[in-house]
């Protein structure tokens, strides 16, 4: 017999009993409703695209008049998305690097090395959740300005790369990590960076999905850091660009259209992914 490791909060007998059948019916019917409103706004975005300015600000109709992918197509071209496309890649990349690695790295030692002060480091970390990260956007930028990082993509990278909800995310996770096999690899002569990158990491895949889906998401759509340090060069994201256009001569059916391209990565990945990162974030969630 095929071993099914399905996880499932209502079996087939369940569904016998004319109340809980009931009750999936209307759980259903409630996460299709919200489904069909999540995308509500999408397929508006997507349908206003097509129209003509004057048929967008006179007509109250969802359906355009034509469909014509010529009009995305020439408002990708003249907007040159492609380049902030590349330049939002780059950005995404490196902060998903630095995200796993650098916070991963500061959970694993207050999970499993502890160092002296280590309960004093935590407490820290986690009184920087209190804190709104705009309040420190001025020190921040003045010290960025005085290392001379303006135009450059590693102080988004640092960033998000010290970010405390991360630390404390991968510090839970790493707390249910065996002690066993942790000390097994230190008789075996490893080091603890050894330890972290070839025993840690490995049996981290469920909390390093999340961690990615989140730093993903944090990355392209940032705002006011790449704005203040890459506007007027050639290192503009997506966003930063974005928010450009609105100045220039650009009507507003190509903000539109401009829009809908920003949030095409986001929605593509997700809906590649979307098996693999809610099975690992339900992995997660139950090992947590």
């Amino acid at each position: 017999m095929k071993d099914d490791k399905t996880v499932s909060l209502i079996h087939d007998y369940d569904l016998q009993q004319p109340s809980v059948l009931l009750l999936y019916r209307i759980l259903y019917a409630i996460g299709l409703f919200a489904s069909i409103v999540s995308f509500a706004p999408l397929i508006w975005l997507f349908l206003s695209g097509f129209k003509e300015l004057s048929e967008f600000v006179n007509e109250t109709t969802l359906l355009p008049k034509t469909y014509q992918l010529e009009k995305y197509a020439e408002t990708w071209k003249m907007l040159g998305f492609g380049r902030y496309y590349i330049n939002s890649l780059f950005s995404v990349s490196g902060s998903v690097v630095s995200a796993v690695f650098f916070n991963g790295l500061l959970g694993y030692a207050l999970s499993k090395i502890k160092p002296a002060g280590s309960k004093i480091i935590y407490g820290l970390v986690m009184w920087s959740l209190l804190i709104p990260a705009t309040t420190s956007i001025v020190p921040l930028f003045v010290n960025l300005v005085r290392l001379r990082l303006v135009g450059s993509f590693i102080p988004l990278w640092l960033a998000i790369g010290a970010n405390a909800f991360f630390v404390v995310l991968f510090k839970n996770f790493f707390d249910e990590l065996p002690e066993s096999l942790i000390e097994a690899a230190k008789i075996d002569g490893a080091k603890d960076f050894t330890v972290f990158m070839r025993i840690a990491v490995p049996l981290s895949k469920a909390i390093i999905m999340v961690i990615v889906l989140y730093a993903i998401n944090a990355a392209w759509s940032d705002f006011l850091l790449p704005f203040l340090l890459l506007r007027g060069t050639d290192l503009e994201t997506v966003m930063v660009r974005l928010y450009l256009f609105r100045g220039s001569r650009t009507s507003e059916i190509q903000i539109l259209r401009a829009i809908f391209f920003s949030i095409i990565p986001p929605l593509v990945l997700f809906t590649i992914f979307q098996k693999q990162i809610t099975g690992m974030a339900l992995q997660s969630g139950i090992k947590g």
